[in-house]
C-alpha cells in the first residue's frame, strides 16, 4: 500500500460528508422532504422559474435525478411547473405556498446544523477551510 488510510484526505472528507448528510436527512425529515428535495426547494427559492436542467446543475445532480426529485415535489404539491412564456418546450418551476412552508421548516432545521459547524471554527478557520476545500476540488479536477 503506497498510502496508509489515515493519510488519505479523501476518506476524511467522505466521512465528514456522510455525517453531514445523515444529520441533514434527520433535520429536514420534519418538513416532509429529503435532502435532495430540500436542495431543490432552496435553489428554486433563489432562482424562481429555473429550468430543470439548470436546477440539476445548481444542485450537483444529473438531469435524470432532478426529474425524479421534481416529480416527487410536484406530487406533493410543493412546486408547480408551466411552459415558459417564450420557450414553450421549457417548463418553468416555481414553489407553491406549501413548498415555501416546507422550505421554511426544513431550512430552520438545516441552519441549526450549519451554525453548529460554523461555531466550531473561528472566522479565520472557516475562511481557511473554504479555501482548502476549493484547492482540494481543484486538485481532483487537475488529476482528471
Amino acid at each position: 500500500m503506497d498510502m496508509p488510510p489515515e493519510e488519505r484526505l479523501g476518506l476524511a472528507v467522505k466521512r465528514a460528508e456522510q455525517r453531514l448528510m445523515a444529520a441533514k436527512h434527520a433535520a429536514v425529515k420534519a418538513a416532509g422532504v429529503t435532502v435532495p428535495q430540500y436542495a431543490a426547494l432552496l435553489a428554486l427559492h433563489a432562482n424562481p422559474g429555473i429550468s430543470a436542467a439548470a436546477l440539476a446543475r445548481e444542485c450537483l445532480v444529473t438531469p435524470q435525478a432532478m426529474n425524479v426529485v421534481l416529480k416527487n415535489l410536484l406530487e406533493h404539491g410543493l412546486i408547480e411547473r408551466s411552459p415558459h412564456q417564450w420557450h414553450r418546450t421549457m417548463l418553468e418551476t416555481h414553489l407553491t405556498d406549501a413548498g415555501r412552508e416546507a422550505l421554511r421548516v426544513a431550512d430552520e432545521a438545516a441552519v441549526i446544523i450549519e451554525r453548529r459547524i460554523a461555531a466550531a471554527f473561528t472566522p479565520e478557520e472557516r475562511a481557511s477551510l473554504q479555501a482548502l476545500l476549493t484547492r482540494f476540488t481543484q486538485a481532483i479536477e487537475g488529476a482528471q
